[in-house]
């Protein structure tokens, strides 16, 4: 897989995460957001609602204060007197004015003197009625929402009576139940005291109305919350007047357009208003379909719940306007999401297409078209970037003809040096021969018998040097001598002397004292006398150039845990620190031109590693330099090459020696 395919893959799919999540939290804050404020306009409703049912009840409460002024009532109310034909005509008339169900006279006891309606019962005991037992126990106007019973309902009046008694209708998600109907009334009701000029307590005066099908009452409300009456159609607004759990008014529609008196509240609704006496504000199953509901228990003067005031916003329109507003929202997502991908179909031209470039210049540098480039030059650092690219590879072949050309001269040189050896290598041939016959002819002088011992001190002398005259040039002819790499087992005493065998009598060594400490117990290990030779006389050299006015050159072995130890340490000039991390690399020298090629350290380098060993360099300028050598003895692990040991990897470094 391609960068350029992962950069796609892994862009496209972090905007369509970071869409998707926007996405989600927009719709979910859209979804609280419509859902509280829909909630907040029904609360409000029901404010508007409960302030209009308790306006009644005080409109109720006026007309009977009112009334309870007239001397008429009042005398009325006296034991000595008969209430006659005129109290219930006064009473008729408290209920026209006041647009009463029901009005009634009572004694200082509570029973019934008279009614307002014609042929209605009087007598009853009406003391255990909540209102009416607040008014006399307080002897102040009282007001509430009272149960009555459907026999007290019929001593009113049968109409009163017929129009309580409601046929209940099987409803989704209601408490089951074996009742069919409902009988009892929900009346909302004033009591005001009848008190003569001494404020002795007469009577009082009792009215109200019947709740039940109060269809006029519903729809009054409904109208003058919501402004929206519409004639004998469903409405999105709705208000209901429960009796427990029944519906007994209500502008609540079947979906054939009849009101839904008789059906029931859901369960969940009811264990919440009616059990818990809590209000409800959230959205329920009204009846066939679902409404933003707000529901509060109407509770008598006793505190005891008895029905529930609701009202109700058809959640459909509510529905189609958040799903409007979270389409408009997924589409500004969605454009957004496309106006992504185009951003990334672009940042794919502009950016990803130069650096595919980029890398197939790379693949064609690397398989050896130096002449590879970047053939584009987009704007911004990608320009940059391929400007630099394209340097760099001018740079790389600039460099590579370079080590071309320094590579042939260092051929031509060593082709040179190679023939100085040959040429070398035959002159010592032709110096062996005459030593080889000097030395045969002091022999044969010594054993004359008329040498006196000044003639066989001269012959010993002569003897001497010139039998160290062959071992040098012995030496020499063993060191130049090409052949195979041969490793075998070695004692690397032995070569450390037969280098300084070569180099002590040299002029360059001529100020130069080397200090021999070579440990008697070095155990061997395996490797090429010639090469090993090769790189014990490279460090020499490299120590004597150091030492230019003289100095010492120390070599020491000794064994170790980690294997054979070489040490050479010079009291030279030292290395620049600068220059420490590429003393072993190819053709790297501080030397003048014509004095050094760059490659004794990294050809040292090379066999050392081929020997398994490591190497490490310790130097400190106008003090001198330490080279250490470690080789592993026979029998024993190999050195383990580390960053503190190697100075670092060299493809040339890997192959040479």
């Amino acid at each position: 897989m391609t960068i350029r395919l992962k950069l796609t893959i892994l862009s496209i799919a972090g905007i369509l995460v970071a869409n998707a999540l926007v996405s989600l939290a927009a719709l979910s804050y859209l979804q609280s957001a419509w859902l509280r404020e829909v909630q907040n306009r029904v609360q409000l409703d029901l404010r508007s609602t409960r302030a209009l049912y308790d306006g009644r009840v005080q409109h109720v409460l006026g007309c009977l204060q009112a009334a309870a002024l007239n001397a008429d009532i009042l005398a009325a109310t006296s034991a000595a007197s008969d209430p006659g034909s005129l109290v219930p005509k006064q009473l008729r008339q408290v209920r026209g004015v006041g647009a009463m169900d029901f009005v009634s006279l009572l004694d200082a006891r509570g029973h019934v003197l008279v009614r307002a309606e014609p042929a209605a019962a009087s007598g009853d005991d009406l003391s255990r009625n909540a209102v009416i037992a607040a008014a006399l126990r307080t002897r102040q106007p009282a007001t509430g929402t009272v149960r009555v019973p459907a026999a007290t309902l019929r001593r009113i009046s049968d109409s009163l009576a017929d129009r309580a008694r409601i046929d209940l209708m099987p409803t989704r998600e209601a408490e089951p139940t074996t009742e069919t109907t409902s009988s009892d009334g929900l009346v909302v009701a004033a009591a005001v005291p009848v008190l003569d000029p001494q404020g002795t307590l007469q009577g009082l005066l009792y009215g109200g109305d019947l709740l039940n099908q109060r269809d006029d009452l519903v729809d009054s409300i409904r109208d003058a919350v919501f402004c929206s009456p519409v004639e004998d159609a469903p409405s999105l607004d709705t208000v209901t007047i429960f009796l427990g759990d029944v519906r007994i008014a209500t502008n609540v529609r079947h979906a054939d357009g009849q009101r839904a008196i008789g059906t029931r509240m859901s369960r969940q609704v009811a264990e919440e208003v009616l059990g818990r006496g809590e209000v409800w504000t959230r959205p329920a199953f009204v009846v066939n379909d679902w409404y933003v509901t707000a529901y509060e228990p109407i509770r008598d003067p006793q505190q005891q719940v008895v029905g529930a005031l609701y009202v109700g916003l058809l959640q459909a329109p509510f529905l189609r306007q958040r799903n409007t507003l979270a389409g408009v929202v997924s589409l500004m997502v969605l454009s957004g999401t496309m106006a992504c991908f185009l951003l990334i179909y672009f940042m794919d031209f502009l950016v990803l297409r130069p650096a595919s470039m980029v890398i197939d210049m790379a693949h064609r540098v690397i398989h050896g078209d130096l002449t590879a480039r970047v053939r584009i030059r987009p704007l911004g650092e990608i320009g940059v970037l391929c400007q630099a690219v394209n340097h760099m590879a001018d740079a790389l072949a600039d460099r590579e003809q370079q080590l071309k050309t320094a590579t042939g001269k260092q051929l031509h040189r060593s082709e040179k040096l190679a023939s100085l050896g040959r040429l070398a290598a035959g002159v010592a041939h032709e110096i062996n021969n005459p030593l080889t016959g000097v030395l045969t002819f002091a022999h044969l002088m010594k054993e004359k018998p008329n040498m006196d011992g000044q003639d066989l001190q001269d012959l010993d002398l002569i003897i001497h040097e010139t039998t160290r005259a062959a071992e040098i040039v012995h030496g020499l002819l063993d060191f130049a001598r090409e052949r195979a790499v041969i490793k075998e087992p070695l004692n690397l005493n032995e070569v450390i002397v037969r280098t300084i065998r070569l180099i002590r009598n040299q002029k360059l060594f001529e100020r130069i004292a080397i200090d021999e400490d070579l440990a008697n117990d070095l155990p061997d290990i395996e490797g090429d006398m010639n090469q090993l030779q090769q790189v014990l006389l490279n460090l020499s050299l490299n120590a004597c150039e150091a030492m230019p006015t003289g100095g010492t050159l120390v070599i020491r072995t000794r064994s170790e845990e980690r294997g054979v130890m070489v040490k050479l340490a010079d009291t030279g000039c030292g290395i620049k620190p600068e220059h420490l991390e590429r003393v072993f690399d190819p053709f790297f020298t501080t030397k003048p031109v014509g004095k050094g090629t760059g490659l004794g350290l990294s050809v040292s380098y090379g066999i050392v590693q081929q020997h398994g060993g490591t190497i490490e360099l310790d130097s400190q300028p106008g003090h001198g330099t330490t080279f250490t050598l470690v080789f592993p003895a026979l029998g024993r692990e190999p050195v383990v090459a580390t960053a503190d040991t190697v100075p670092r990897e060299h493809p040339f470094l890997a192959t040479s020696g």
